[in-house]
């Protein structure tokens, strides 16, 4: 295992993951300038390694994030808040691209910036005390870091509304129900379980993981006939990779795949 980056922003390597580290845990994670430069150059680093197969983004502390620090954004003004965007647009530009799914492990508050980065990632898994808040509503602000894209496509537009536009805390299990998260676990287990997913998914065949991450992401822009032609190019690429071919093989050997990523 090996670590690398700012003390802002840790990545962390176990083989074949990697794991994005919020380390600002004097101020719950919120995000100022600095911590959302250090995001960006993390997410930099790691959509220019091919080795990495799974992504799990988390924050070290009482909590995964707080979203926007108010009091940076205070002190900085427009310059700043443009600049804080920026820099975490691109880094979600970055991990959406990604052949490799990306998870996110959630603890304590996940609130604004920080809950709509959460909404970007492919899976989450959440401690059972996390708590929810899309908090823009609360601090006279509409929504950044892809939450009014995600957020909608996640929940259904009458619940979005109302998270967006209320902004009142939900549990893990509310969480759960609406699909923000994936999987509620006790907070002793939440890194456990979000590893041992990473882990699974990134022996998986991460080629095929991007095209169906993209064809999933895509579909609510395209028609049917349109989407469809997609399906058809991303399924013919995918057999003209090892992976596919390793597959084939396998089943017909009656053995288990062993998938390269490639």
């Amino acid at each position: 295992m090996s670590a690398n980056g700012t003390d802002l922003v840790v990545v962390v390597r176990d083989g074949a993951v990697a794991s994005v580290v919020f380390n600002r845990t004097d101020a719950m994670n919120a995000l100022d300038v600095p911590t959302a430069a250090a995001f960006l150059a993390a997410c930099e680093g790691i959509a220019a390694d091919r080795s990495i197969r799974a992504v799990v983004i988390r924050g070290e502390g009482r909590a995964f994030g707080v979203g926007g620090d108010l009091a940076a954004l205070r002190d900085g003004g427009a310059t700043a808040a443009e600049e804080l965007i920026r820099c975490m647009h691109e880094g979600i530009k970055l991990l959406v691209k990604l052949d490799a799914p990306v998870i996110a492990a959630v603890q304590g508050a996940v609130a604004g910036g920080s809950l709509s980065l959460v909404l970007a990632c492919d899976l989450v898994v959440a401690a059972e005390g996390a708590r929810f808040n899309l908090a823009y509503a609360n601090v006279g602000a509409s929504c950044d870091v892809s939450g009014s894209w995600s957020l909608p496509r996640i929940v259904g537009l009458r619940h979005a509304m109302e998270i967006a536009l209320l902004s009142e805390t939900f549990d893990a299990a509310e969480a759960l129900r609406l699909g923000v998260v994936n999987r509620v676990v006790p907070e002793a287990g939440l890194q456990d379980e979000a590893f041992a997913l990473a882990r699974r998914l990134a022996t998986g065949p991460t080629l095929a993981y991007g095209r169906m991450k993209r064809l999933t992401r895509s579909a609510f822009e395209h028609d049917l006939a349109t989407h469809l032609d997609s399906e058809r190019d991303a399924f013919k690429a995918s057999t003209q990779t090892e992976d596919f071919q390793e597959a084939i093989a396998a089943f017909f050997a009656k053995r288990a795949p062993v998938f390269s990523g490639r």
